[in-house]
């Protein structure tokens, strides 16, 4: 089967309408993009202006198939700071509605094994949103990475609700968890609604929790993230595509496989590239 492909276009880190001419240039199918302040966003968007902005991507001859609406810091592991989080969520899910989108992306924090507190708080917080992203027609995904595949389904399942799903980005498993993605992908067969195309490798073993706390507070302990993972285009790194594809294929998933790109100086190439690599995978048609 044909998977779709998409550009989070902010990972071209240009304007706008100049990544989405790069998309339409790319042959994709659609596009992704960061709808809230973030340090990866490109753009502010002003959400009153969603009709003019879909209108734009349809020019294109593009889709919208995602919003990430990944807020930075802990997610949503630290109270006092949920009801802001919340509140912002549902501007977001009001934004996906007026784009006709039902996908939003995000990390939520790192679930832990051994803190049911610490799990609450974040279950809390999603319950609240995924109730109000319920009546929209939207799912939250929550982005694989920062824990176990076996320990993300466990913590969804204790949410009980049914439109909390996932964003599988088979990299971040590889580079922090040490994951094989297409066994993960049958742990998550029930959940994955999105996915990222990206690629990398695990250099050593690392503490996730010291990984995304790095990334949450601007690395004040300096951490140099280079010794334990690297991100790199498609098909350079540890993630067997191939074997990946097959397993989504097998779980019946038939949505969006969006490049990311994080790292890197020649973004454009790695992505216009990633594109001609995806579709040249033998049963990706």
């Amino acid at each position: 089967m044909r998977f779709k492909t998409g550009i989070l276009l902010d990972s071209l880190q240009m304007p706008f309408e100049d990544a989405l001419r790069v998309a339409y240039d790319a042959g994709v199918d659609g596009i992704q993009f960061y709808a809230a302040s973030h340090h990866m966003a490109s753009v502010d968007f002003d959400y009153k202006s969603a009709k003019s902005l879909h209108k734009k991507v349809g020019k294109y001859g593009l889709e919208i198939s995602s919003l990430c609406g990944d807020l930075g810091g802990h997610g949503f592991e630290i109270r006092d700071e949920n009801s802001y989080k919340i509140k912002k969520t549902k501007n977001i899910i009001d934004f996906a509605s007026e784009l006709e989108t039902g996908i939003i992306t995000t990390h939520i924090g790192v679930v832990l094994d051994n803190d049911a507190e610490h799990n609450q708080i974040m279950g809390e917080a999603l319950q609240d949103i995924c109730r109000y992203a319920e009546k929209a027609g939207v799912y939250i995904a929550i982005e694989t990475g920062p824990e176990k595949s076996e320990l993300l389904k466990k913590f969804i399942n204790e949410t009980g609700e049914k439109n909390l799903k996932v964003n599988f980005d088979p990299a971040n498993l590889v580079m922090v968890q040490g994951e094989n993605p297409a066994k993960a992908v049958f742990t998550l067969k029930d959940y994955i609604v999105y996915t990222h195309a990206k690629d990398g490798r695990m250099i050593n073993r690392c503490d996730p929790v010291i990984i995304y706390n790095a990334f949450a507070e601007g690395d004040p302990d300096n951490i140099n993230i280079d010794n334990y993972f690297v991100e790199l285009p498609l098909g350079r790194g540890d993630v067997n595509f191939p074997e990946y594809l097959k397993a989504l294929e097998e779980i019946e998933y038939s949505g969006y496989l969006t490049i990311e790109r994080e790292a890197g100086n020649t973004r454009i190439n790695d992505i216009t590239e990633g594109v001609n690599f995806l579709n040249q995978i033998p049963g990706n048609y």
